[in-house]
């Protein structure tokens, strides 16, 4: 690591040495007899300095309390610990582009490591709220249920909320399909907390999509230390915003998985000893969450347009991870394990998903007309589940019949099938356009497929299909 800190802070790094006191798996506590390294700050230790901590909290006079980033085995008391003047440091940069990098800003595909490349601190201030845009645009994704229900903003914050297994990472790996090919700009996945192996299997996948050079990844993974995972996403956005920024470039930045971010900054609460809040959760939730996600945003040179998803413990959407997440995303997508189990994938649930861009003024008034008609016709539909249950479908009235028939097949329609999933499904995957999501609704809601057995609309593209399946 002492290779990418430029040659002015060597002399003071020789001078500012200290002494380890104490190590409690990944805290560790020093004594410097000189200056005193400031919060944030990066120190060496152990082995070939080969364990890296970072400065969190200053318990005495001339004591320093650091949380490891890597293992701390080989470290004991009275190891010198070596100050190197500067915060953990990623490099940014077009270089950067089609590698994958661990929070040391280290390239871990096996490729050769970088050289001569520019390296900045992961910590920056969140752009001042004059300098930032102000104009709202829809950000298609070619997924119906998206784009029609809950659309993305252009620079915005967008959450895809859901428990285990019911569709989060293979929604986000769909829209890395559906836009990193026609996105413009740059996009940077990052991973927090995740399985080595998903990291691996995305690599590959975007390889073979060949949009892996304007891609770079960066991960955390789950076996790795709680101080690696916490600040991973802070590395990645400091990558981000020189693109944004120095580059003048749209950024999409896709993250997996906030809720990871929480933990792993609850585990570092635990170590230092904080008494935890609600749930267990340390008392620093919601600061260290907005210290996170309002780095990003939008400027006049260009935009950082986030997806994130955030797994909910239990599905309980009361849960404190949940809640603080929730404001401040710009579009939230609930995935419903109900949908899931009925077999209607995406399992975005249209009545609980909402987006700010839904509004007349900035998707359009047939847009929003058409799907506020969606909402309310499948509103009515889950009012008469119970009557049908207990009753049948034959006890309601005519026009009751009709919102049935309607929301059937308008849940059916909003399901796709996915690029990313052909190999298990075996359909061929769709990309639909925001025009023929609309169109295809307004006909359905206007019963020209009344006719049209339901099944022909389940797992199709644009609503034209659903004819020429019948044929076949």
């Amino acid at each position: 690591m002492a290779a990418g800190v430029g040659e002015p802070a060597a002399v003071e790094r020789e001078l500012n040495t200290g002494t380890v006191v104490a190590v409690r798996s990944s805290v560790v506590d020093a004594h410097f007899s000189g200056r005193v390294p400031p919060i944030h700050n990066m120190l060496t230790a152990g082995p070939d300095e080969g364990v890296i901590i970072e400065v969190v909290a200053h318990p005495g006079p001339n004591m320093v309390r650091g949380i490891a980033f890597s293992p701390t085995s080989g470290l004991s008391r009275g190891s010198r610990v070596t100050d190197r003047g500067v915060s953990i440091q990623v490099p940014v940069g077009e270089k950067t582009l089609g590698r994958m990098f661990n929070v040391f800003g280290e390239t871990i595909d096996g490729k050769e490591p970088l050289e001569g490349v520019e390296k900045r601190s992961i910590y920056n201030s969140p752009v001042a709220i004059s300098l930032r845009s102000t104009t709202s645009e829809i950000f298609e994704t070619g997924i119906k249920a998206l784009d029609l229900m809950a659309p993305l903003e252009r620079g915005g914050k967008a959450g895809l909320f859901g428990g285990a297994g019911v569709g989060k990472t293979v929604l986000i790996t769909e829209l890395i399909n559906n836009t990193v090919g026609k996105h413009e700009g740059v996009s940077i996945f990052c991973g927090i907390g995740e399985r080595s192996r998903e990291a691996e299997e995305l690599y590959r996948d975007i390889r073979d999509a060949g949009v892996l050079d304007n891609t770079l990844m960066i991960f955390g993974q789950m076996n790795e230390p709680p101080g690696a995972r916490f600040r991973v996403g802070h590395a990645a956005l400091t990558m981000a915003e020189y693109f944004r920024d120095v580059d003048k470039k749209d950024v999409l930045l896709l993250i997996d998985n906030i809720f990871r971010f929480v933990q792993s900054g609850s585990e570092v609460s635990g170590l230092l000893g904080k008494m935890p809040s609600r749930v267990g959760y340390q008392p620093t939730l919601a600061t260290e969450i907005s210290e996170l996600q309002e780095r990003i945003s939008n400027t006049a040179n260009g935009a950082i347009t986030s997806i994130q998803a955030v797994y909910v413990p239990a599905d309980d959407f009361t849960d404190p991870s949940a809640t603080h997440t929730f404001a401040h995303f710009s579009a939230s997508v609930i995935l419903s394990r109900k949908r899931a189990a009925e077999g209607l994938y995406p399992a975005v649930d249209p009545l609980r998903s909402s987006s700010k861009m839904l509004s007349p003024a900035v998707a359009g008034e047939r847009h929003y007309r058409v799907a506020q008609e969606v909402r309310r016709m499948l509103a009515e539909f889950e009012e008469l589940k119970d009557i049908i249950a207990m009753l049948g479908l034959e006890e309601l009235s005519q026009k009751d019949r009709q919102v049935v028939q309607r929301a059937r097949r308008l849940e059916r329609f909003l399901t796709q099938p996915f690029v990313t999933t052909e190999q298990f499904t075996g359909l061929t995957g769709k990309v639909v356009g925001l025009e023929d999501a609309i169109s295809g609704c307004e006909r359905i809601l206007n019963d020209e497929f009344s006719d049209v057995p339901e099944s022909d609309l389940y797992m199709i593209g644009k609503i034209s299909e659903a004819g020429s399946r019948g044929k076949e």
